[in-house]
């Protein structure tokens, strides 16, 4: 009898787990469908738009043009996008000057001075800052940075300047070069440092001559 009489409970579950599974895998499914639609729906636009582009500008003009100027004042539109490339390798490699040691340096110390207090507010104060819209950095360039060079140093220079953005590029990539240096100095086994210091290293040329370079590799 009671074997008869939980036969149907049983049953009702079970058909409301496969429900709710099905549910649920529809679900999924529709997020995951939504996503993949909306890519090949991003990709499809950019590259009908740049079929349509390409048409109307040669390709070689396009990889080889000195001048880049989409709506010049009472002339034709000039695409060359060599410009583009030279001024952001110049602030890519300006910034890189600016970042990694800075990064570098604060990874240094909150790996091997900072006490467990001050690591678990700076790291995650750094992350903090990695996440700032990098919108942000741009108005802060355009406002404060680019005037601040003018009235000091470079009187005729342009609004719009690599050194200015090179400054914030490179202000705006220390939090995450430090964070992501501190995370690799962290992952070297203690070991090491210990055997630099049994061999009279100090801190310091335990963490440059140790602890940095078993880091990188």
């Amino acid at each position: 009898m009671t074997d008869s009489t939980e036969s149907p409970d049983l049953s009702r579950r079970g058909g409301l787990t496969r429900l709710k599974e099905g549910t649920y895998g529809g679900l999924f499914a529709a997020c995951a469908a939504i996503t993949l639609l909306t890519t090949a729906a991003i990709f499809v636009t950019l590259l009908s738009d740049a079929v349509v582009f390409f048409r109307a500008i040669p390709i070689t003009e396009f990889l080889t043009g000195t001048n880049w100027s989409p709506n010049p004042a009472g002339g034709g539109q000039v695409f060359g996008i060599v410009p583009l490339l030279i001024g952001t390798i110049t602030v890519t490699i300006t910034a890189a000057f600016i970042s990694i040691p800075i990064g570098t340096l604060t990874a240094i110390y909150l790996s091997e001075y900072a006490t467990p207090n001050a690591r678990s507010i700076l790291k995650p104060l750094l992350e903090i800052l990695a996440g700032i819209p990098t919108v942000v950095y741009g108005y802060f360039a355009l406002v404060y940075v680019t005037p601040a060079l003018k009235a000091t140093l470079f009187p005729e220079m342009s609004t719009f300047n690599a050194l200015a953005a090179s400054i914030m590029v490179g202000i705006m990539t220390i939090p995450m070069v430090s964070s992501i240096s501190e995370d690799a100095m962290s992952a070297v086994p203690d070991e090491l440092r210990q055997a630099g210091y049994g061999l009279g290293a100090t801190k310091f040329e335990v963490s440059t001559g140790i602890v940095v370079p078993a880091s990188i590799s």
